[in-house]
């Protein structure tokens, strides 16, 4: 069976949806990284790193979030999460890896400055910085989303998976989308999802929890 390692507080999450949207059978094993879980010599074995999300699938064992998802889309979503054409395979590695490595840096350093710490405590001038790089990313999908449904064609694929599970930073810090109609649309639509909704209930007291901890 899949196994899924990290708790619905970290990056595992996103790998959890697409295995909801693919429903295929899998164990989640959450792993809480304030009792140091992450790093016991049992999942270190698993990933040296002691990084989570883990995903372990017969042989295969692997890590980073989004790559875990355009694995496990090329193997249980042909078809659907996994576009059948070359063009539409190459569209959800291209929007995938830039929401890694285009988008995630300034969301993630967002949301740092506004969910883990203080009001007194924030970076006011980083946090501008952050918001003035972020408006020509959601410029390049506004683009996009303006000629299709979703980021590699009319229907939803692990692209928009991947993206949405990024731009979900911002949201969660406050930033504001009414700018870019097109992309709040499809985030909203996206992110909506049934099978994202199932993960969020679940993860959603246990997140109230560990902002209570952080502030406390």
């Amino acid at each position: 069976m899949i196994k899924i390692y990290g708790s619905f507080v970290s990056r595992a999450t996103r790998n959890l949806w697409i295995l909801e949207e693919l429903g295929v059978e899998y164990e989640h094993v959450s792993l809480d990284w304030g009792k140091q879980e992450n790093r016991s010599s049992e999942y270190l074995k698993i990933n040296p790193a002691g990084k989570v999300p883990t995903l372990v699938d017969g042989d295969a064992t692997l890590s980073e979030s989004l790559g875990i998802n355009l694995y496990l889309a090329q193997k249980y979503g042909a078809g659907g999460l996994w576009p059948d054409d070359d063009a539409g395979r190459a569209r959800c590695i291209q929007w995938s890896f830039w929401s890694g490595a285009e988008l995630e840096p300034l969301a993630y350093g967002r949301i740092r400055e506004f969910l883990f710490k203080k009001e007194p405590d924030r970076d006011q001038a980083l946090i501008a910085d952050l918001a003035e790089r972020t408006g020509p990313m959601l410029d390049l999908m506004a683009g996009t989303l303006a000629e299709t449904d979703y980021l590699s064609g009319q229907g939803f694929t692990v692209a928009d998976l991947n993206a949405a599970g990024v731009i979900e930073y911002l949201e969660r810090s406050g930033f504001d989308l009414s700018g870019w109609p097109g992309v709040a649309e499809w985030y909203t639509r996206t992110y909506g999802r049934s099978a994202n909704q199932k993960i969020q209930k679940q993860r959603a007291p246990i997140a109230a929890d560990m902002m209570k901890r952080l502030r406390e």
